[in-house]
């Protein structure tokens, strides 16, 4: 009998000795499987996994702590569906039982899993649990996260063994998570060295402005990962932002909407002129500004200043990926502050460009009305005082009748001319703009708040033959016509003419948009109606039969010098 029990009790130390091996074995795999990783996201679905493997858990959950250092920024999950994840619902934030490790960083196993004090219980349709083992993830001495073990099979408790194991593997997974990150970083900075260098390539090509933005915008959209891409620049004179350029989602229906500076996160971005990041912009009462459906399914954000400093902030790039995704990093934000400053370098080159554009513009009028002055006048006036002596010598009525009808052409001719010269030699820093210069300005400049270019047309001699005070009124119902067009028209499409006849000045402003509504409110078009008045001349505004609305203001012009 007492060799049978010597027996027995050998035969159990191989069976432990075997098991043993066999565990160690697999503890080796397992590192061996999460090492060989390089990618974050896989090396992280590797641990749980292993994990769940080597204390053979039901469930296992990998919990990425946060940069506040108190709730969940990722959570991963093994044992669970889809189908099932859908049931629960929105995943864990570090609350109740699994923010206990978070708080204390040390292995922690329970029988029970529902019998400890901050244990919270379980949400609807959650699979129930009992058993629990919870050991922390130290990547240099840092916290990274936690993982959670549940259920282990064959309604077991889970041991000290099994808590040594996960401890041993943990570390490896520290390891692991380290070097895919340094992996992941120099990857990252490689793609924004070339990204920038196509930058700097298409800056010096001279591309236009809004072509250099979306470049920036689209290649910081693809390096960081993330949903959406938004550039916000400010609306002159007010204390709002508009987007100008919108990537990903909704591009069209976010293109031209108007964001407050104050309370929102592109705002607080402008105003502090530095980065502004929130871990979910579903939640972020900063974000947006507009309709609240641009928000869906958006997880971290990031608002970076394009510029050096708050003084010369000149817009804002916007940045959020899709929700369960890490939020924003340190080590991020520092090559998007690099790209923002190429992007204000894009904005004040454009604008640099366009001074030397406006500079050429304004020698070439000179030049042409210098020509027109010296060549053009003196040839008509050499031709009127020819028809004027040869029409002495005609002796038929019809034929000197028309003779001097001709000169009296020529004499309008000179006249319209000379009106043009004087336009033409017109300078902003001498007489202010011109009306035309301000009507093309104010057409341009709303090309950004309506998300599209308008279409300009001129007519007649707006310069020279509309008194100073009706051009003031052109320019205000003009300023008050885009701005409602931009807010609440919803259009596509917006034209507008400017003619000056003999007798009056009309201004003529289509899109379209929704129209007016019935029921609307009435306050901007009663401006531009008593402005009319003012004026003494009418407005109407109306429905475009294919939809869209026509406004058309007017007044009359004197023929006393002005």
């Amino acid at each position: 009998m007492r060799l049978d029990e010597l027996l027995e009790e050998l035969q159990a130390r191989i069976n432990a000795a075997r098991g043993t091996r066999d565990r160690v074995h697999s503890l080796l795999e397992a590192v061996v499987s999460v090492g060989r990783e390089l990618d974050l996201a896989q090396v992280l679905r590797r641990i749980v996994e292993a994990a769940a493997l080597l204390v053979d858990a039901r469930y296992g959950a990998l919990g990425v702590i946060g940069p506040d250092g108190r709730s969940l920024s990722r959570f991963l999950t093994t044992g669970l569906d889809q189908a099932g994840i859908a049931r629960i619902g929105q995943l864990p934030a570090g609350h109740g039982l699994l923010g206990e490790i978070i708080r204390n960083p040390e292995p922690l196993r329970l029988r029970e899993l529902g019998e400890h004090p901050a244990s919270y219980g379980f949400p609807a349709h959650h699979p129930p649990m009992r058993t629990f083992l919870g050991v922390p993830i130290l990547v240099r001495d840092e916290i990274f996260g936690n993982l959670y073990l549940t259920d282990k099979r064959g309604g077991l408790d889970f041991d000290a063994e099994d808590v040594s194991v996960i401890s041993t593997l943990s570390v490896a997974a520290g390891v692991a998570i380290d070097n895919a990150r340094l992996y992941e970083s120099s990857q990252r900075q490689q793609r924004w060295l070339q990204a920038s260098a196509e930058i700097t390539s298409s800056l010096l090509s001279g591309s236009p402005r809004l072509r250099v933005l979306e470049l920036i915008a689209r290649r910081a959209k693809e390096i960081t990962g993330t949903r959406l891409a938004d550039v916000s620049v400010p609306m002159p004179g007010t204390d709002e932002l508009v987007v100008e350029l919108a990537l990903g989602g909704e591009e069209e229906a976010r293109r031209g909407l108007v964001i407050p500076v104050e309370g929102t996160l592109s705002g607080a971005a402008y105003r502090a002129g530095k980065p502004v990041t929130t871990m979910t912009v579903a939640d972020d009462r900063r974000f947006p500004a507009g309709p609240r459906q641009f928000a869906g399914g958006l997880g971290p954000a990031v608002a970076v200043p394009l510029g050096t400093g708050s003084e010369d902030t000149r817009g804002v790039l916007l940045l959020a990926r899709p929700e369960g995704e890490p939020v924003f990093t340190v080590g991020e934000l520092d090559p998007l502050l690099g790209f923002a400053g190429q992007a204000a370098l894009a904005m004040e080159l454009a604008e640099r460009r366009d001074d030397a554009e406006q500079i050429t513009l304004l020698e070439d009028r000179d030049r042409i009305a210098r020509d027109l002055h010296d060549l053009a006048i003196q040839r008509l006036f050499a031709t009127g005082m020819t028809l004027q002596s040869a029409a002495r010598l005609v002796d038929h009525p019809g034929a000197a009748e028309r003779v001097q009808r001709a000169v009296g052409d020529l004499d309008e001719t000179i006249r319209i001319i000379r009106s043009t010269i004087f336009g033409l030699r017109a300078r902003d820093d001498d007489t202010g703009p011109s009306l035309r210069a301000q009507v093309a300005r104010a057409v341009g400049e709303a090309g950004t708040a309506l998300g599209f270019p308008p279409r300009l047309s001129m007519e007649g001699l707006l310069d020279t033959d509309v008194p100073g005070p009706i051009a003031d009124h052109v320019m205000a119902v003009l300023t008050e016509a885009l701005s409602n067009a931009a807010r609440h028209a919803h259009a596509t499409r917006l034209e507008v003419g400017l003619r000056a006849t003999a007798d009056e000045v009309v201004l003529t402003v289509v899109d379209d948009g929704c129209g007016i509504p019935a029921q609307g409110r009435r306050s901007g078009l009663r401006n531009l109606q008593e402005r009319a008045g003012a004026a003494g001349g009418a407005f109407e505004a109306g429905q475009v039969p294919d939809g869209g609305s026509r406004l058309v203001w007017r007044a009359p012009l004197t023929r006393d010098g002005h």
